[in-house]
Formats: C-alpha cells, structure tokens, sequence
C-alpha cells in the first residue's frame, strides 16, 4: 500500500506522504501560506485562520496548517475568496492592535506588519466604534516586558511556555472580545513562576513580548569619559549575530563583531568564553571532589548527581519546582557572573584601574541573564559585577544605529587578559557543550589521556534529541585518582526546560543514577536563547550548532585547562581551584532563602 497520496495545489499534481497537512504539502512546492500562529516547535492550533485555503468541494475555507491532505484533494492557496478572507483576518486583528509601529520595539521584525504591507491594507472596513481598550503594559520585570496592546492572542507564547518550557506561567483568560494572554491572578511578570527565558519574545510574532532593553544606559555609559566600559560575548552570540544584519543562519562573524564592539568605542572587548573555560576548571574541579567524597569517604551528604549552574533560567526553574535539588547545582557562577566579579577585581587591579568606574557590559544570547546581572548575590566584586545585560538583537541595534557596514568590518581578534579561550569553551553555546568541555578536562586530569572520541568530539552528548545519556569508563588513572579506576560516570544532558522535568523527574524517583546532570533552559541551549535573533526554529538551530562546533575545531587550544591565561589567573590571583579566593567571587551557595 502506498504512503503516497496525489492532490492537486492550484492546478498542478503532486504527490504528497500520508499525513501532511496543506500547509507542508504548499511549502514543499514552493508555495508560502501565511501564518501568524502556526509555529515550526509547537502543536498545531489553528485559531488565527491566516493561513485559510479553499478545498473544492467544501463550503467553508479550511486552516492549512490544521488540515491533512486527503487523496484526491483539490486545493486552491490564492482564489479570489481566499485573497479576501485573509485581508478580512488581518484587517480585524489590526482593527484591535495598537499598530502605533514607529514606537514599536519589533518595528521591522513583525509578522502582523509585514502581513499588513504584503495584502496592503490601506483602509480598514471594520474599525471599533471605541478607542483602543486600556491596555496595560508590564515592565516590572528585569528581562521582559509583557504590553497587552500589541498582543493578537495567537497564543503562541502560551504554548510555548507549556509545550517548550513546562512552566506554565502564561495562560488565556476569558472569551470573546475580553480574552486575554495574562499570568496567574494577573501578576506581574516578576511576581509569577517566570524562569526569564524569553523563548516567549522569541516565539511572539509581534511586540506584545519583547525583551527589556538597555541600548540607551550602554550609550550613555560609553559616551561618559569617567567610565571605563568592557564588553564581554558569549559563544552564541557570533553564530547569531549575522542574521540580524542580513547574513545567513549560521554565519560565524567572530571577527567582524569584535571590531564593530571597537567601534562602537568599548574600552576593552574580552570574551565570556574566557570565564567558561574558568567555569570548567572550578565546576570539573568540584564533581571530582564531590566524587571522591561519595566513593571514598562515603559522605552520605554528598550530593549526586552534581548538575551544571551556567543556564539562569534552568536554575530559576529548579528553585521553584525542584527547590529540593538545589544542593545537586554546581557552586559554581555562570560564566557571565564571574566574568563580572573579575573585571572589577582581578582585570581592575591589572588595569590600575577604581573598579567603581569600571562599566561591566555583556551580551548574550539569553534574555534570563538580564535577570541573573540583578540578583542580590551578584556583587562579590564589592559592586554589581555585570552592570548591563544586552542581547544579540540589542547589540544588533547598536551597530544599525553606530552607521557600520557590517561585512566591510576587518577581522579582529579580542583584547588580552581574559579575552583568550578554547574550543571547549565555544561550545559552551550548545547543548552538550558545557558537559563536552567538561569531560575533555575532567578525562584528562584523571588519566592523563584524551578523552577517548575521535578528534575529542564527544558525540553522544551532541545533538538536538530533548534528552541525550553518555558514559565513559575510567580506566588506569593516575595515582591520586585511584579511587575512580573502574568507574563508569554517567552523564545526562537535557535543553529546554520541559525535558529538564523529564530528567529531574527520573532523579527524584531514583530511575536514574547519574553523577553529573546538564540542562539548559532553551531549546538548543544558548543558541535557541531567547535573546537570539528572531525567526528561529529547529533548521536554523541546526546551523546554528553547526556553526559552533566548526568554530572549536578551528580553534588552536581545544581543552579548557590549557588556557594558557586561565593558567594565568591561577598563578597571578586565584592560586587554586576551589581557593579561598574562588570560593568568594566565582561561586554562590544555592540555598532557598538565597535564592528567591
């Protein structure tokens, strides 16, 4: 039997497999069907009827993304009833929008307007006999803000905080003309169960989410000669940052946007995967430690499996609903947070500098690190040691606003004294990364060996399955490491939150018997960031991904721990991992009364 079907699409055969809906049968042959709440990571809901078809035969017009393909189906994408019922659709959901574009944030990156230019409405026929409703905007919270004049009620973000995230902490309320997209009792953002992810903005077709920004205190930051500003990037920001200037998904631009941060008149251009190389010689440090404590001095209070702290939203996550695993996360500061703790110690003392006019600016991929810069814990510098958080898209902004011409830029390499770092480190960008630079060090001390993976690709801890299990075997370690001969470490590694669940869900229930856990809160990890360039889906990731991994593999240093000025900072500064010194500003005990 065949798993073909044969349909016609406005007037030409095609074959088609079983279970395709229209919507993927027109996009195969080149046909594009508008939509607004259709999406390529989420279920299908079929309730803004943009994307309506004629089926001949049928008296009313069908969702394509909603309809399956049926043998012998005459579809027509573009009829003269078809045209007009779409313009009709989008003529009602802008008779209720606050399309005031100029002042909007996604101005330029809307689908709803972009909609509105392409079927050309000019006029509109249905125009409410009132004034836009009193709309309320809510920007209490550090990372985004929520402005319900702009909302279509695609319910996109809806799902995405449920099918992607688990969370839950956006949901529709009432009917009609009064439905909403609200929180629980109607909270603010920061008064929910919010994990600060963003992957809402990133999901939202118009600017009824978007993340909050800071371009204008960064301006004014480097405009007053008092301040000296740095800027640190993380590892995703160079394979997303192209799209936003007209590059295709997946382009490296390492070079060209570190000159254009020179340009832009940043004092210092350091890169985050400096501090993720750091990261992994304090966070490899401590599972060894916490090993040795588990299997040699039989500590009951060992916590295992010890899980990875770098994701914000993975641990705003797991302090509300796993607040009883908090003793399982790494001590250990994101990368972005000891980046800021040692530009206002170690790199201000290097620089003769008062920290107290060093500015500390980063940019990520993560919307969720705007919210990590603010929290209480954040200022073992003896200041707030990341004083402004930017997106990819806001430091896109900054250099359409700065005038550059982008690919005319030179290629640049960063300034020194944490501005050097390792292929390990650049992988920090996608989800496995952190466990895959990890076991490159961890393997290596123990055994004095490479990890055993072809050209240290570490593959069963790559790729985009929701949750991946690797184990690697220690054989004939080195003497002081005895102990691990024979041990075979489990490892888990899971993206976006509602596989996090799945994972800490085996934990609790003792199914699993892990030692070391690592979750990221986006899909993709911090290249799906909800900072990121917006459209994204599973393809773009992908390029993404790949556009990482051939990053470290051009990398001259692959392994963490050779980090020729991690080496540096240890001998200059920290002295050891897990010092004194490392214990105050790299690391964060995560207690409940700490955390909330």
């Amino acid at each position: 039997m065949s798993d073909k079907l044969n349909i016609t699409i406005n007037g030409f055969q095609v074959s088609v497999k079983k279970n395709t809906t229209i919507l993927e049968a027109a996009d195969e042959q080149g046909i594009r069907i508008p939509t607004l709440c259709y999406h390529k990571d989420l279920c299908i809901a079929g309730n803004c009827r943009v994307c309506v078809v004629e089926v001949v035969g049928q008296k009313r017009l069908s969702a394509a993304c909603a309809t399956p393909c049926e043998e012998g189906m005459e579809i027509l994408t573009n009829s003269l009833k078809v045209r007009n019922s779409r313009k009709h659709i989008i003529e009602l959901l802008l008779s209720e929008h606050n399309a005031d574009c100029t002042k909007c944030y996604r101005n330029g990156n809307c689908e709803l307007q972009e909609l509105a230019s392409e079927y050309k409405i000019m006029t509109q026929d249905f125009i409410e006999l009132v004034p836009l409703k009193n709309y309320t905007i809510d920007a209490f919270s550090p990372s985004i803000i929520k402005d319900d004049s702009k909302c279509i009620r695609c319910q996109r973000c809806v799902r995405t905080c449920a099918e992607l995230q688990g969370v839950n902490a956006l949901t529709v309320s009432h009917k009609g003309d009064k439905m909403k997209i609200t929180t629980f009792f109607e909270k603010n953002m920061n008064q929910v169960v919010c994990t600060n992810c963003g992957q809402c903005v990133n999901h939202c077709p118009t600017g009824a989410l978007v993340e909050k920004n800071y371009i204008e205190e960064v301006w004014e930051a480097i405009a007053d000669p008092t301040k000296h500003v740095v800027v640190q990037t993380a590892p995703a920001v160079r394979v997303g940052l192209g799209e936003e200037l007209g590059l295709p998904s997946g382009s490296r631009v390492t070079g060209k946007m570190v000159s254009a941060l020179k340009r832009l008149g940043f004092d210092s251009v350091l890169d985050t995967d400096f501090t993720a190389d750091l990261t992994i010689m304090e966070e490899g440090t401590e599972l060894l430690t916490r090993l040795k404590k588990a299997l040699v001095d039989k500590d009951e209070n060992v916590a295992l499996p010890m899980a990875t702290s770098c994701s914000p939203g993975w641990i705003k996550y797991i302090e509300h609903m796993y607040p009883e695993f908090l003793n399982n996360l790494s001590t250990c500061k994101s990368p972005q947070q000891m980046f800021g703790a040692l530009v206002k110690t170690y790199y201000a003392k290097a620089r003769n500098l008062d920290p107290e006019n060093i500015v500390s600016v980063s940019i990520m991929p993560c919307t969720a690190k705007k919210f990590e810069a603010y929290r209480p814990e954040m200022h073992d510098s003896g200041y707030r040691d990341v004083d402004y958080v930017l997106t990819t898209r806001e430091l896109a902004i900054l250099i359409k606003q700065a005038g550059l011409d982008f690919n005319k830029l030179d290629e640049v390499k960063y300034d020194r004294l944490m501005g050097e770092s390792s292929g390990a480190a650049v992988i920090f960008g996608a989800t496995g990364g952190v466990m895959e630079a990890a076991l490159r060090t961890a393997y290596e001390i123990v055994t004095g060996r490479e990890v055993p993976f072809e050209n240290l690709n570490i593959n069963p801890v790559r790729g985009m399955e929701g949750v991946r299990e690797a184990s690697i075997k220690i054989e004939k370690p080195a003497k002081e490491w005895a102990f691990l001969d024979g041990v075979e470490l489990k490892c888990a590694v899971a993206h976006g939150l509602v596989n996090a669940k799945a994972v800490m869900d085996a934990v609790k229930s003792g199914k699993a018997d892990y030692h070391f856990i690592e979750i990221m809160a986006c899909p993709g990890g911090c290249l799906g960031g909800g900072g990121q360039p917006i459209p994204t889906n599973p393809e773009i990731r992908q390029k993404r991904a790949e556009a990482i991994y051939a990053e470290d593999s051009d990398m001259p240093i692959r392994k963490s721990h050779l980090n020729p000025e991690v080496a540096k900072l240890y001998k200059d500064f920290l002295k050891e991992p897990l010092g004194e010194v490392s214990h105050h500003l790299l690391h964060t005990k995560y207690t409940k009364r700490e955390r909330y």
